[in-house]
């Protein structure tokens, strides 16, 4: 099979524990870019915390793109325009705000630019450490959250989240898209909105077959996109079950996982 697009998620992933990408991993995807694949970035993170690593890896000059928010938005590197957007209304964000106080666990929310949360908290602290963006401390979550937003974070000790992630699923049931994107985020979409979903939008958009993508990633938000592309790798530091979903596990993030895809699946080939 000669691939023709590979879908990297982020932390744990393309990046090494230091949020940087290895020298080899680097080259690896840059040598493929230059043979014509494209290399696309598909993270929870917001499009903002995602722009610097777009720009290491030259994605502008390669005509690729940027799958943020857990696909929520689709942009275009090239131009920055949103191919694809998706939202929540006020009313839901709401909601799921007394669901969190109901349940005792932290909430938080992007607007603009900013992550707004009414309580300061470890969790919503490492997300602004992880993207970049400042937190904003707000009186009122309701009133302060008064337009549609792209996504919604419960945050809490793992053990605790899971339970909450259950009874929540349950509640919520055909209604909107729940998934962890670390043990400690519970993130809330639109119904439908996974990595795998604006994956597949995206690839009808270019004229690229499922079974030309390679997907790889670690964490049960990137299950989607695993699941649906022709070649689902699973990183080495990933949990037992993300494996057994996977095609392929290759080595973890801080041992050039990423890289020894993209040199066994693509480059290897293309050398043949």
């Amino acid at each position: 099979m000669t691939y023709k697009m590979i879908v990297l998620d982020l932390d744990d992933t393309l990046l090494r524990d230091d949020h940087t990408i290895s020298e080899r991993t680097k080259k690896a995807l840059m040598t493929a870019q230059q043979q014509g694949v494209k290399v696309v970035l598909a993270s929870g993170r917001p499009t903002f915390g995602m722009n610097a690593i777009a720009e290491e890896l030259q994605l502008k000059e390669y005509g690729s793109f940027i799958l943020s928010f857990n696909g929520a938005k689709i942009i275009n590197c090239k131009t920055k325009e949103e191919q694809y957007s998706s939202t929540l209304p006020p009313d839901v964000a709401h909601r799921l705000y007394e669901l969190s106080q109901k349940e005792g666990v932290y909430i938080h929310t992007y607007i603009g630019d900013e992550i707004v949360t009414e309580l300061e908290n470890r969790y919503t602290t490492r997300e602004g450490e992880i993207t970049g963006l400042p937190v904003k401390k707000i009186d009122n979550f309701i009133e302060g959250v008064n337009e549609p937003v792209v996504k919604v974070l419960m945050c809490e000790d793992p053990d605790k989240l899971v339970k909450v992630e259950q009874k929540l699923k349950e509640e919520f049931a055909g209604t909107l898209s729940i998934m962890r994107s670390k043990p400690y985020f519970l993130e809330f979409l639109e119904e439908g909105v996974t990595k795998g979903s604006s994956l597949d939008s995206l690839i009808q958009s270019l004229g690229i077959k499922q079974e030309e993508v390679i997907a790889m990633g670690d964490s049960y938000n990137d299950l989607a996109m695993i699941e649906f592309a022709g070649l689902g790798v699973a990183m080495g530091n990933a949990p037992d079950d993300i494996k057994q979903m996977a095609d392929y596990v290759t080595d973890t993030n801080m041992n050039d996982g990423v890289a020894k895809v993209v040199e066994k699946f693509i480059l290897a080939k293309a050398s043949v």
